[in-house]
């Protein structure tokens, strides 16, 4: 065999739909991360110079963020883990599945890894989906205030009513209704839409929106090709063309 013919047998062993789950995954994980914990930051600061300026009114929020950050920690450590052990067991899928060598057989125990990985891709799938939910809330709090700055800033705007406009964050349960001052009408809503803090949680809750959403298709991809995989294993020891381990 010729090296060139032997470089295509090696590329023929390469999970490519695992590879790009893995780039995919590592790149959402990322920016969920990453950006996330920025905007988490932000908020907070956001919320103690507007929206509650006594400590105590806020304190258990403040403990719900930092909470929040440190699992974002853990999610990242996690995935960056988890992603490599996936595309390493889809070199030994794939190279097992196309009998790229002739002495390379699968085992009832390395099934079984297959079918536990498909198990939990699909679970910590279905948990992204979630998470992909839960970071659209900020996204959505965050636009209302944005759309009521703009609406605020139109030449349309009747002026004389602008301190009637009002932002009420407690009505989101995420300051107590005893929180002071809770809301900013007029003009003290326009100076927060200004804000570098605002601007940038803002956009990074949509990246980190956006990342939750790409690690979700990850996930995804990851699924279809250890159930494809798995099943195709399955089928070849069926056909007593596997060892037993």
């Amino acid at each position: 065999m010729g090296c060139f013919e032997c470089c295509i047998k090696c590329l023929g062993g390469v999970p490519y739909a695992s590879l790009v789950a893995t780039i995919l995954c590592f790149s959402g994980v990322a920016l969920f991360c990453g950006c996330g914990h920025v905007a988490l930051t932000g908020t907070l600061t956001i919320l103690e110079t507007h929206f509650s300026r006594v400590t105590t009114d806020h304190a258990m929020l403040t403990d719900v963020i930092q909470l929040m950050q440190y699992v974002i920690y853990g999610i990242a450590s996690f995935f960056f883990l988890y992603g490599i052990i996936l595309l390493a067991e889809g070199f030994y899928t794939t190279s097992a599945v196309k009998e790229l060598h002739s002495e390379f057989k699968t085992t009832i125990c390395g099934r079984c890894i297959s079918g536990m990985f498909v198990f939990l891709t699909y679970i910590l799938g279905v948990a992204w989906l979630g998470v992909f939910g839960f970071s659209a809330v900020p996204v959505f709090l965050f636009y209302n205030m944005w759309s009521t700055c703009n609406a605020m800033n139109s030449p349309t705007f009747n002026i004389t009513s602008i301190d009637s406009i009002c932002v009420d964050v407690r009505q989101y349960g995420i300051i107590p209704w005893n929180a002071t001052p809770g809301r900013a009408c007029g003009s003290a809503l326009g100076e927060i839409c200004k804000t570098s803090d605002f601007y940038l949680s803002y956009h990074l809750y949509i990246v980190a929106c956006a990342g939750a959403g790409a690690t979700v298709i990850a996930l995804l991809i990851y699924m279809m090709a250890t159930t494809y995989n798995f099943a195709v294993l399955k089928f070849k020891s069926r056909e007593d063309c596997c060892t037993k381990f």
